[in-house]
Parts: C-alpha cells; sequence; structure tokens
C-alpha cells in the first residue's frame, strides 16, 4: 500500500475528503518525527513502538572492487509492532 492509497483509505473510513485525509496522514508524520527527533521513541498503544536507533561507524567492504571502505555512522528507525497489531495479523 502506498501513501494514495493509505489517505484513500483513511478518507473512507473517516467520511473525509482526500484533502482533509492527507492533512491528518501529514500531521501523524510530523508527530512522529518530532518525537524520534525529541525524545527517541514513540509509542502508540495496541499498534507499536517506533524507536529511533544510532549506528556506529564501522569498516566495510566495497562488493565489486573488495576494497576496504569506511561507513559512517547513521541514525535509522525501527518499529516493533503492538500486541494489538500482532494479533490482527494472525501472529
Amino acid at each position: 500500500m502506498n501513501k494514495a492509497e493509505v489517505i484513500d483509505t483513511m478518507a473512507r473510513n473517516l467520511g473525509a475528503s482526500k484533502a482533509d485525509a492527507e492533512r491528518a496522514l501529514n500531521a501523524f508524520v510530523d508527530a512522529v518525527t518530532e518525537g524520534l527527533t525529541a525524545s527517541g521513541d514513540v509509542a502508540i498503544v495496541g499498534f507499536g513502538t517506533f524507536r529511533r536507533t544510532e549506528r556506529k561507524a564501522r569498516m566495510g567492504t566495497n562488493p565489486q572492487t573488495k576494497q576496504p571502505i569506511q561507513i559512517p555512522a547513521s541514525v535509522g528507525v525501527n518499529f516493533r509492532a503492538g500486541k494489538a497489531l500482532k494479533d490482527k495479523l494472525g501472529g
């Protein structure tokens, strides 16, 4: 499912316009981004937890040349599904 399909589904479920649904989705994404930036994790009971992860710099290997390369430190996000979501997915 892509963003447009999520917006269509939200609009249908809310009985709202696609523009309103898109604003709601953008507000949700902004809120999660702000929470990850400020505290490092965002927990939504019944849905799951978004957690900020930090990877240290490390040495890697270029698969084409087999030469060692320095991989810089980076920041990522992990998502762990909550119990209610797992139950709905059958897991």
